[in-house]
């Protein structure tokens, strides 16, 4: 089932997998939820995304968990994997190529980490990929949910995927940029920050001990929950998010880069770009975002600024 935007209701997904082929024989696509559930490590419950899938997920669906699909190689959180790694984690996830994949979040926190999974995969070109906005109105509209582990799945042969750089910003270059945007001739951004403005400003402190706060400089605040309805903590109606970016002085005809604690939920802000039709979609993730940022930059590169 093709559905028509990328942000999409719980009924229309309901619908979709209504309309799936039980058969185990069925070569047609299929729609596979996937839970991207996430909690930032100094969660105040001490929750975890498989955790709270065990509690209650859509029938069906995986998990797919962001520590463990990534480079555990690198200092830094849930990076992006290798090629390999998120060809293995597909595999193991049951999906094929061709299938629609919706993604979705906690009923908790409605949106929150879902947009880094769904933009993980179209980063390695997994195109037929959604967000489901929201599984907190899934859950209050009545629809089903099933608790325990994930079903056992069949395993595919999901091929080896190419990452398209051309959607992420490493260290080094984001260095360059933030460094010489006042030199002539150099290349007008906007850096958005889903932080909280608190943390953004240096007022208040990172979840991760011994991690200045702060903000890059160009960068312009963009806290998760001024996109979000406070209510039913889906995404706001495209105009709604237009006017937020329209407040926030952001040009749709310059390039964006998003950024936030650890590569999460930049992801939400560059998500509501697309569903505002905000910009030419010249936008990039920067992955390591401010945990890397602060950790490698040097206090004499003047490159944290504080609204203190």
């Amino acid at each position: 089932m093709a559905f028509s935007s990328y942000l999409v209701t719980p009924a229309e997904l309901e619908d979709a997998l209504k309309s799936n082929a039980r058969s185990k024989l069925s070569t047609s696509p299929r729609t596979i939820p996937i839970c991207g559930s996430w909690f930032l490590p100094n969660d105040p419950q001490g929750r975890t995304g498989l955790q709270v899938f065990k509690e209650g997920h859509i029938p069906h669906a995986r998990f797919f968990d962001l520590d463990r699909v990534a480079d555990t190689s690198s200092p830094y959180p849930h990076m992006l994997p290798s090629p390999e790694v998120f060809r293995d984690a597909m595999r193991d996830l049951g999906v094929k190529k061709d299938d629609t994949v919706v993604v979705y979040d906690t009923a908790e926190l409605g949106i929150f980490s879902a947009p880094r999974v769904a933009w993980t995969l179209k980063v390695f070109g997994h195109d037929a990929v959604h967000i489901l906005n929201n599984f907190k109105l899934w859950v209050e509209q009545g629809r089903a949910t099933e608790q325990g582990e994930q079903e056992q799945v069949e395993k595919t042969d999901y091929p080896l995927p190419h990452l398209d750089s051309s959607k992420v910003v490493a260290f080094e270059e984001m260095k360059s940029l933030v460094s010489d945007h006042n030199k002539e001739g150099h290349e007008d951004l906007h850096i958005l920050d889903a932080r909280s403005e608190g943390r953004w400003k240096g007022t208040d402190p990172e979840p991760r001990p011994g991690l200045s706060s702060g903000h890059m400089p160009l960068s312009t605040s963009v806290p998760v929950p001024e996109l979000l309805d406070p209510k039913t903590k889906a995404f706001l109606p495209p105009d709604e998010l237009r006017k937020v970016f329209e407040r926030k002085g952001i040009d749709p005809s310059k390039p964006v880069i998003s950024s936030c604690g650890t590569g999460v939920t930049a992801t939400v802000i560059d998500t509501a770009l697309t569903a505002a039709g905000y910009g030419d979609g010249g936008r990039r993730i920067y992955d390591g975002s401010w945990t890397e940022w602060a950790q490698r930059v040097k206090p004499t590169d003047n490159l944290i600024l504080k609204d203190e």
